[in-house]
């Protein structure tokens, strides 16, 4: 017998650099513990390796003791493939992974080759099993996994001028290899598991409301082979919320807790000081000086925690938890009036993308608008 519904908390980027990553985390660990599961995004290798991947600007290993606070703080399930969990080679994803086993956290989408970087994570809750696929989307190549290679899992995708698919490459298309992968991962991953959810990291970074051309697509081909919803992170700041054939596609969760000195103009590593300033310009906005461990777009301080609601007849409830990101970079569940703030916010930058409308009711239940 299936005992009732399963309350499934979602969040975005975890980069968690600095020391004492339990304090950074406290202001949304209740929401996550009062889940019946957590699933973040884990953006960054955990290792003491120096090891540098070139294709992207190398964001540093973040500190391996740091992955017990996330288990701490009540996440139970990270998605790994993303532009950053290659950085430091095969050995940061070893590390991060030996970390993550030892902190009892599930984790699916890299590993030392593609068959391990593609194997779902399956979570046993009340009596159900739920699956999580996790791709990226964008991403330096040279960090996707091989047939005996370390990397992460991907979707296929193609550039307008034919180049290697990297973060800043406008994405022009989305290969017919990337629909296969869908295909054949979540139909493998129905026969171990009741619940599909699909981990994608895709987008536009630092763009408020703005989806690319391919998101739709590929987050709605993932639900036309199965999936019982979707969740995007990468952009830095959260999109808008799409219902597709009655299953949810949170296009962006934004950060789930991003607080690193890595995105600093003030620093000693030329490529990410390059970047810190070469960011103004390509984006167009100047961070807050008061966030300097999370220097993201204005907007990013509206910031949500999804919910799924996995019912027993098979049917998927979404809402979100409002969270406020406070200076120099710690979210915090949002009080009442804050609350009602992101959930406008929510509202409206889902019909600036030119998504359905929904509506966030009182208890923030978010439904597709009547």
């Amino acid at each position: 017998m299936v005992s009732g519904s399963i309350d499934v908390a979602v969040t975005g980027d975890m980069v968690l650099d600095e020391p004492d990553a339990g304090y950074w985390l406290s202001g949304i660990a209740p929401a996550l513990h009062s889940a019946d599961l957590a699933i973040a995004h884990l953006e960054v290798p955990h290792t003491a390796s120096g090891d540098e991947l070139a294709g992207d600007v190398p964001a540093p290993g973040a500190p391996p003791e740091n992955l017990a606070a996330l288990a701490q703080a009540g996440v139970g399930m990270v998605s790994l493939a993303g532009n950053h969990i290659s950085d430091c080679g095969a050995q940061g994803i070893a590390d991060t992974i030996a970390g993550l086993d030892a902190a009892g956290v599930l984790y699916t989408g890299a590993g030392p080759d593609l068959a391990a970087a593609r194997r779902p994570a399956i979570a046993y809750v009340k009596q159900r099993r739920i699956a999580l696929l996790s791709y990226n989307c964008v991403g330096p190549e040279n960090g996707w996994a091989s047939a005996s290679g370390a990397g992460c899992g991907y979707l296929p995708m193609g550039t307008g001028d034919g180049s290697p698919v990297t973060p800043q490459k406008d994405i022009a298309s989305i290969l017919p290899t990337a629909f296969e992968i869908l295909r054949d991962d979540i139909a493998a991953a129905r026969t171990q598991a009741d619940v599909v959810i699909i981990a994608m990291h895709k987008g536009l970074v630092h763009r408020p409301a703005q989806l690319a051309p391919y998101e739709r697509p590929l987050a709605q081909a993932a639900i036309d082979h199965g999936a019982d919803a979707v969740i995007g992170h990468h952009a830095h700041i959260v999109k808008g919320i799409e219902f597709y054939r009655d299953r949810p596609i949170f296009h962006g969760l934004g950060n789930g807790c991003v607080v690193t000195s890595a995105l600093s103009p003030d620093q000693d590593h030329p490529a990410r000081a390059q970047w810190a300033q070469r960011r103004k310009a390509l984006f167009g906005f100047e961070p807050d000086p008061e966030y300097r461990l999370a220097p993201f777009h204005p907007e990013a301080v509206n910031a949500f925690i999804g919910r799924l609601t996995l019912a027993q007849d098979g049917s998927v409830t979404a809402g979100l938890i409002p969270v406020h990101v406070e200076a120099p970079g710690r979210p915090v569940l949002a009080d009442a009036s804050r609350g009602r703030e992101i959930a406008a916010y929510v509202e409206r930058i889902t019909r600036q993308a030119g998504l359905p409308a929904i509506t966030v009711e009182e208890d923030y239940t978010v439904r597709a608008a009547s």
